[in-house]
This record gives structure tokens, sequence and C-alpha cells, in this order.
């Protein structure tokens, strides 16, 4: 019996973490400037246009421009079924925006235990070396940018 509160209780945490709404501004500064970079991809996706000119200079560099295109490649290539992402205005994340958010902060804190947890689950274990890869090499990027 009382491993059933502890599921239930473990239920409602989850449930309640569900209806949370995380903002960027709640992330570091990297993962932030990525799920910008990541909503400007899908609305040039949807164009049907390059967004690496764009992504340069609003980033500042080219090469982190490129390293954001490739990871969110490998991401979408990865991830289970297609992401959502807010609109570019809004300061609020989606579930899939505020997961990949917490990717890029393990990948800076270059906590890899942290990665593989915040994906155990979602991605195919497999795969997971792929998206780490992707995301030192952006983390990379940005603070060679700095």
């Amino acid at each position: 019996m009382p491993q059933s509160r502890s599921t239930s209780s473990a239920a409602a945490d989850t449930i309640a973490q569900l209806a949370t709404v995380p903002c960027v501004d709640g992330v570091n500064p990297i993962a932030g400037r990525f799920i910008y970079s990541l909503r400007l991809i899908a609305v040039h996706q949807m164009a049907g246009r390059d967004p690496v000119a764009e992504l340069a200079v609003r980033l500042g560099s080219f090469d982190v421009a490129a390293k954001s295109l490739a990871f969110a490649q490998t991401i979408c290539a990865v991830w289970p079924e297609n992401i959502t992402v807010s609109r570019f205005c809004c300061c609020l994340m989606s579930h899939d925006e505020a997961s990949i958010a917490a990717l890029v902060e393990a990948a800076t804190d270059r906590e890899r235990p942290r990665f593989d947890h915040t994906v155990a689950g979602l991605i195919r274990s497999d795969r997971i070396p792929r998206i780490w890869d992707a995301a030192q090499d952006l983390v990379m990027a940005e603070l060679r940018a700095c």
C-alpha cells in the first residue's frame, strides 16, 4: 500500500511539472539563444528558405549559426516526433523546447549524466552520443564567439 502512495505522489508531481510553462528567461544564455535560433529555423523551414544568413546576423557569428543549424538538424533527426516550438516573440517555451534547453544547459555544464537522464526514455540510447556531440559543438562555438 505505501508503494501506491509514493507512485501516486510521483504521478502528481509529474503532472504538476507538466502544467508549469517554463520561460526562456529562466535558462542559461546559450540555451536561450538556441531556443530562439530553433524558432527562427522553424520559420525559415516553413518558408522554404535557408536560415544561415539570418542566424549569423542575429547570433553575431557564422560558426555559431552553422553549429545551431547542425544541432537543430540532429535533434530533428532523432526526436521521436515533430518538435513543437513557440512563436518567436513568446518568452514561454513548449515542453519540447524546455527539454532541448535542458540538454543545452547540461552540455554547457559538461554534465553528461544529466544530459543522458534528460533524454532517457525519450530518445533511443544509441542516438544520445550524436546529440551530445552536436550540443558540445554548439557550446564550443558559442564560447569561441564570446
